[in-house]
């Protein structure tokens, strides 16, 4: 696979050093302008002041990189052509030069492909809501049924079907961490009544995990969920009301496939007056701080 590396992050895979593998859709659809750049710009010095050496993966003009200039990251967040690729979509994006943010799924085929262990991104993609009929659900499942890396998120979005898609993670024989906690976080919420999960307390227990996996021969990746921190979240019982809103709007506009979560997202930041986006910032912030101790335990 051709992949073009920043200098940075090429000196850095050769020298040994941690790299942190962090997914540009959140930049290109997750966040509006200037919001996007300045959350980029701020993840990249946060990695690189605790010796940890970024590596932003994205699309540009149909070439893989690994290992954005602040250029880049500017053109991605601002350019309206800027699509949204997935996995799927990878060789499409290649032939056709298109330039986009790369979700999970992608993020996680070239940051494997590149020699990366450890991503760290807001929430995964799922099971959505009403998939029974729709059967929507999110090719990162798949990804990280696939793909061994380590995979840093504060749970799956809380638009989705939380209950659903952790019963799809089991089955896909994920194995799912939590971070000081054994409840799988919603998202904006801390807490989504979900248990069982395997607690862990370090960062060196989520390294150990993942290596044994490897190990043992198991291909899947080790999915570490991380609750937003307590200052920043916004309650169940305050966002559910406003996302099954934005849930019904989108069906009245007909809004889906890759549309749809970028869509709901804008939709709540707009009826929370713009506090899930301060806790979305705040959520993959903290899963970046994780990622960067992972990434030291294991380099």
């Amino acid at each position: 696979m051709k992949i073009r590396f920043s200098a940075e992050v090429e000196s850095s895979l050769v020298a040994g050093m941690p790299v942190l593998a962090l997914e540009s859709t959140i930049i290109a659809h997750g966040m509006p302008h200037p919001d996007n750049v300045e959350f980029a710009l701020e993840s990249e010095s946060i990695c690189r002041q605790q010796g940890v050496v970024p590596a932003t993966i994205a699309v540009i003009k149909g070439e893989c990189c690994v290992g954005l200039e602040k250029a880049q990251i500017e053109f991605i967040a601002k350019d309206a052509s800027t699509k949204k690729v997935s996995r799927r979509e990878l060789g499409i994006a290649i032939a056709k030069k298109w330039s986009g943010g790369t979700t999970v799924s992608a993020t996680m085929h070239i940051a494997h492909q590149s020699g990366l262990s450890v991503i760290s991104t807001g929430g995964i993609g799922g099971v959505h809501r009403g998939a029974e009929k729709t059967f929507d659900v999110s090719q990162d499942l798949i990804s990280l049924s696939q793909i061994p890396m380590i995979v840093v998120s504060a749970g799956a979005k809380a638009v989705l079907d939380l209950p659903k898609t952790l019963e799809a993670l089991e089955t896909l024989g994920i194995p799912v961490l939590g971070f000081e906690t054994n409840e799988f976080p919603a998202f904006y919420s801390r807490n989504s009544g979900l248990c069982g999960l395997l607690r862990i307390e370090s960062p060196r227990e989520a390294a150990n995990v993942y290596r044994k996996n490897i190990e043992t021969g198991l291909n899947m990746s080790t999915l570490v969920v991380n609750p937003v921190p307590e200052k920043d979240e916004i309650p169940d019982n305050e966002i559910e009301n406003i996302i099954c809103g934005a849930i019904k709007y989108a069906r009245e506009k007909k809004i889906k496939g890759k549309d749809l979560t970028p869509f709901l997202l804008k939709e709540i930041v707009k009826n929370t007056d713009g506090r899930s986006l301060e806790t979305n910032k705040a959520l993959a912030i903290n899963n970046v701080n994780l990622g960067i101790q992972i990434s030291k335990e294991l380099s």
